[in-house]
């Protein structure tokens, strides 16, 4: 394996990190390897050790400083990146941008719910300009099943006055194609809903780099 001699940091400042690897934007975080490894040869061994940068990302600190020249300062720098990138794509729902469709929705759910080791369903509440109110995690199961309950979900709508509301839950699996069930489910709440004047937009499931929206698949 041939590793970069550059220094990612400088390459980073004059280029753009677009033209940086994955080993190189860890190196970036770490900013030192450990003896005989430069920063990027440590990167590298990330990679290889969590089998890609998903991996990487998804371990844990104690995982991750079992490998070593990690210790507890790296480990914490390349923790941080997922919480930074979330919020830095929920701040325009935060901020009150309108949910237009799925694709802002999903932005905001992919950092909330994915990677999560059990299945969690939560609700955007929204009002009637579709501007975030509230976002809950209502229930929350086992590696696949959470139970729902749909009067707690139109219990919980009407006590924020909520217009409408995007469904969301997530697949630990990885996989977010919606099962039956999922189906099943959100025409229930569909129906529900619409008896008190509540419009339900979307139910998104989650998985490992992208969703699914049920609204986009003629489903809801």
């Amino acid at each position: 394996m041939t590793l970069s001699t550059s220094d990612p940091r400088t390459q980073l400042l004059r280029l753009g990190s677009s033209t940086l690897c994955d080993a190189e934007l860890l190196a970036v975080l770490m900013g030192t390897g450990r003896p005989l490894c430069t920063a990027t040869g440590l990167g590298h061994i990330l990679l290889d050790e969590f089998n890609g940068l998903p991996g990487v990302l998804d371990a844990s600190v104690p995982q991750l400083m079992q490998v070593r020249g990690v210790g507890l300062g790296k480990a914490a720098a390349i923790k941080s990146v997922l919480s930074l990138a979330g919020r830095y794509e929920q701040a325009p729902l935060l901020a009150g941008r309108p949910v237009t469709d799925a694709a802002s929705a999903e932005r905001f759910l992919r950092q909330r719910l994915g990677g999560r080791p059990q299945e969690v369903f939560a609700v955007m509440f929204l009002n009637s300009r579709h501007q975030l109110l509230r976002f809950e995690e209502l229930f929350a199961g086992s590696v696949d099943r959470a139970q729902v309950y749909p009067r707690e979900v139109l219990r919980r709508s009407l006590s924020y006055n909520a217009a409408a509301l995007v469904l969301a839950h997530n697949h630990p699996s990885g996989n977010p194609e919606p099962s039956a069930s999922d189906v099943q489910l959100t025409e229930r709440l569909k129906r529900l809903l619409a008896e008190v004047d509540v419009r339900l937009l979307d139910h998104l499931v989650i998985g490992r780099g992208r969703a699914v929206s049920l609204a986009e698949r003629g489903l809801l």
